[in-house]
């Protein structure tokens, strides 16, 4: 099978979004903050508590399903209320990341960053092809 430049542009996008969910929610919420740390800034925030336990185990599962190439596009679109939730959370603090309270720059970057993976697909070298249903798939001319 010949693989073409958008393949190996998929596995980059895939393999580096992977990265940083894995390193998000087990560096970051695990071992920096820890859940129960993540569980009460959910609260402080106004979401539930158990939803911090939702969101880190969606970003280390989804992070490594996603380096791995296991069901990218279902994995993808599963991880857009995520980042849908880290924009609006953000939104108060503008556009800059880097502004105190971080800006929603960065989690709506990730948040479009999901949807074309999603249209890419698994891209090169994935564990599991990705499939789409026969109405999905382009017709020959």
């Amino acid at each position: 099978m010949t693989r073409s430049s958008a393949d190996y542009a998929a596995l980059l996008l895939r393999v580096s979004m992977g990265v940083m969910f894995l390193a998000h929610g087990l560096l970051l919420k695990v071992f920096t903050f820890g859940p129960a740390g993540t569980a009460a800034y959910f609260e402080s925030i106004g979401y539930p508590a158990a939803l911090a336990y939702a969101v880190i185990l969606a970003e280390i599962v989804g992070g490594a399903m996603l380096i791995a190439g296991v069901h990218v596009r279902i994995v993808a679109l599963a991880l857009v209320p995520v980042l849908i939730g880290a924009t609006l959370q953000h939104l108060p603090a503008g556009w800059v990341f880097s502004a105190q309270g971080g800006g929603w720059e960065f989690p709506a970057f990730w948040t479009v960053a999901l949807l074309v993976q999603a249209l890419l697909g698994a891209g090169a070298h994935a564990a599991v092809a990705d499939a789409l249903p026969a109405r999905l798939r382009a017709r020959p001319a």
